[in-house]
Order: structure tokens, then sequence, then C-alpha cells
């Protein structure tokens, strides 16, 4: 398994993966390591040791050697030979014919990879933070929200256990918007690599889409192989196929692109509006159950064969159909935690419309709440955590509209109201709009 699993978690936290002193610790073959490099000087322009190796995220030192080899095979020729890292090289017409071969069997030309077995040795090392998520930091995470004091225990409880939970409840509950923010909750940093190595294929795990690396100044060398992430956060919602949960093989570039769920390992992965895919929802679940129930997933290369990796993150399933139609026991006993989320009291209503007001800029008097909420009264409209921002942001529309700073009045919200939960626009009040002269009936 290479030098990681010598390390501990904090030490693997502290100073980062080791960096390889000798080819043979990567336990990546050296044919596609000469290959890769190969591809490298092919690329550059002007391709010197220090650029090549800055390429590979490789040593200098192991560079120069990778090269030397090519040079020995008659593919590369040194143009000028100079200190360590400076010396030149150029293609030579075997290297071009070398390269034309390899294009057809894999184009990758990224950083060098990891094997399979030090990737999940990573993922299981670094899956749980080190730090668990208190009271404190659950609140923190969901501050902007308007939550049961029940609910931010079971939600801690949650993101502390890695398990997955199963958020139902009629739409405009806010489970969508709960989803997103319980990543927050989970403290930390972890170390993925750029891509994985298997028999000469290559998966390609880092995506800028869905990882925010960590710029840090680091005293000490480590394999720039791994790249230090803040722990990632997937959804996916309505699109989603079966197709989408393998690995997804590019015919032009020939290499394997990671799934989604292995994007996000070490992070949350939110399977949002469940029941309303492409697909099957049955099928959908039964993709899920092994996974939720070992912490490991198959996926299957384009030649047939089937590969084991980690399946370590927080999964969160959300939907607003009734879970009793297309979920069956045998997945839900498969599930961390289960949680109903309900419409709010006119207390919470006001709570949230306040909240909402104030990432605003404005401040709500409580005659006003108390007007809106005699409008729901009235009408007889059950409240949803969602309407307030919504109306709030029809206020803003108006006042934008009609030339006028952004404020709060009894009529704004009537109109806002109107605009929102729909109006009969009849023309008994039909005035014909005055005619616009032309340039062209004015001269």
């Amino acid at each position: 398994m290479g030098n990681l699993s010598f390390l501990t978690r904090a030490e693997i936290e502290s100073l980062g993966p080791p960096t390889p002193e000798e080819l043979e610790e990567m336990q990546v073959s050296d044919a596609f390591l000469r290959d890769l490099a190969l591809k490298h000087v092919a690329s550059l322009a002007d391709p010197t040791t220090a650029l090549v190796a800055d390429k590979l995220r490789l040593p200098l030192a192991l560079t120069d050697e990778l090269l030397y080899q090519l040079y020995r095979e008659k593919l590369i020729e040194i143009r000028l030979q100079s200190a360590l890292g400076l010396t030149r090289y150029a293609m030579l017409d075997a290297g071009w014919e070398r390269m034309s071969r390899l294009q057809v069997q894999c184009g990758y030309m990224g950083p060098t990879p990891v094997t399979l077995k030090d990737y999940t040795y990573m993922m299981r090392l670094q899956a749980t933070p080190s730090r668990p998520a208190s009271m404190n930091i659950i609140r923190n995470a969901f501050r902007d929200l308007v939550l049961p004091e029940s609910l931010l225990k079971t939600l801690g409880c949650a993101v502390n256990s890695r398990s997955s939970i199963f958020l139902t409840g009629v739409p405009g509950t806010g489970k969508t918007a709960i989803s997103e923010r319980m990543n927050a909750a989970c403290v930390g940093s972890l170390w993925i690599p750029f891509a994985i190595e298997i028999d000469g294929q290559i998966i390609r795990v880092f995506d800028q889409h869905c990882h925010e690396e960590i710029s840090e100044q680091r005293a000490n060398e480590y394999d720039r192989r791994w790249v230090n992430i803040a722990r990632p956060m997937v959804m996916v919602g309505g699109e989603l196929t079966l197709e989408n949960t393998d690995l997804v093989w590019s015919e032009s570039s020939r290499f394997y692109e990671a799934p989604f769920q292995m994007k996000s390992n070490g992070g949350t992965l939110i399977i949002d509006e469940l029941g309303r895919q492409r697909v099957s929802s049955r099928d959908l679940l039964n993709r899920w159950i092994l996974p939720l129930e070992r912490r490991n997933d198959f996926l299957t290369l384009h030649s047939g064969k089937k590969i084991e990796v980690p399946f370590e993150q927080l999964v969160v399933f959300s939907t607003n159909l009734d879970e009793t139609e297309f979920v069956d026991e045998a997945f839900l006993r498969r599930m961390g935690y289960r949680a109903r989320l309900e419409l709010p009291t006119p207390g919470a209503y006001g709570e949230i419309f306040r909240r909402a007001a104030s990432a605003k800029g404005l401040s709500v008097e409580d005659s006003l709440v108390n007007y809106i909420l005699g409008k729901y009264g009235r009408a007889k409209r059950p409240m949803k955590c969602c309407e307030p921002r919504d109306l709030l942001n029809r206020i803003a529309d108006i006042c934008m509209f009609e030339g006028q700073p952004l404020k709060l009045s009894d009529s704004l919200i009537d109109i806002a109201w109107e605009h929102y939960f729909g109006k009969a626009h009849a023309f008994d009040e039909y005035q014909e709009a005055p005619k616009v002269q032309t340039q062209a009936a004015v001269m």
C-alpha cells in the first residue's frame, strides 16, 4: 500500500500525504509512469525536468529518473543538460509514434494517479471528521433557519454518525434548505487524489465543480498527487439516472470520470426530490441498499471488470411524496435516521419572516407580521417555510418596477400576495393606453 498505511489520522491532517522517494513506492507500473511523462513532454513547447515534474506532480528526482528512461529508449533527446530541473528535452520520431498509440489506449494527461488501495485507505481514514459536531456547531450550520430543537438534535446525530437521513414532508417545509446546510456541520478537510490508476485505466476523481481546493502554505513537502479540499457536498435531483451512478467513460478522452457518489466521499451526498427521477424509484433505491449497509460500492469498467470503492459520505434523501408509495421496509431499515418536517406555527412563521426581511436589510414591525398572519387566516391557507422569502422577493420586484426604495407596508404585502398566490385579471377596469407618438409622426 505504498507509504500511507504507516501514518495516523493526525499525521495526515497536519503533514499531508508523504512524498514518495522511490518510483516503486507509488505502486503504479513504471511503463505507465513513463508513458504519462512522455505525454507531458509532447504537450510542452519547451519541456524541462521542472516543467514535467510540475505536470506530473512528482519530485524532481523521480521525474528526472523517468525522463532518463525515456531517453534510454530513444523516445526523447536531451537538448541542453544542466542543473537538476533545468535540463531541456525534445521529442524524437519514435516518441511521436509511441504518442499516437498511447492516445488510442488512454488520453489522460493530468497529474500522476494513485492506486485504488491508497485511495481506499485514505477515504476510510478521513471519512469521519476528527472532531464531532457539537450542538453549537449544529446551531451555527443552521443559524439562518428556524427549526425545532428536536430536529436539530436529530440532524446532529446524523452528522456525527455519518449515517443516512430521510427527510420527508409537504413541499415548502425546508427539506432542500436543511439538506444543503448539513455539510456545513462536518468540520475539517480531507485529501483526495487527482486520479486513480487501475490496470492501466484512469479514473479522474478531482472535479473543480464539486471540490473546493484549500490553498495552504505548508512548511513541509507532501505528495502533490493529492489535493486538500473542503468536505464536498454533491446534490443530484430529477436528472438522476442509473447510468449516472456508474463510471463515466469518455470515448474521446479514453479515461473514466468518477460518478457523483464517489466524488462526494468524505462529504455529503444529497438525493433531492426523490421519486421524481427519470428512473423507477424502486430501482434507484435498490441501487443504494448495499452501499448504505456495507459502506462500499461496486463500479464496472468497460472491460466488464468490477472494482470495489469506498462509500463514505453522509447521504441525505429528501422527498415531498408519500414515501410509502415507493419505499419498502428493506430500504427504510437501512436508513440511519428519518425526519418528517411539518408546517410552521404562526410564531415560527413570524420569526422566519423577520429573518428573511433582515437578510434584505429590512426591519419588521410586529403589526406587519400580524397583518400577514391575518391574511393567511382569512384565506384559510397553510403557512409554509419558503413563503416569507418568496413574498419578500415579490415586494422587491414591485419596488424595483415602480422605482421606489425597498420597504415594507400593508399595501405592498397585498400586491405581493396577489402576485405570488395568483389573482384573476379581468377587463372590467380596462382603460385604453395613451397613444405614443413616433418621431416620424411628430415631424
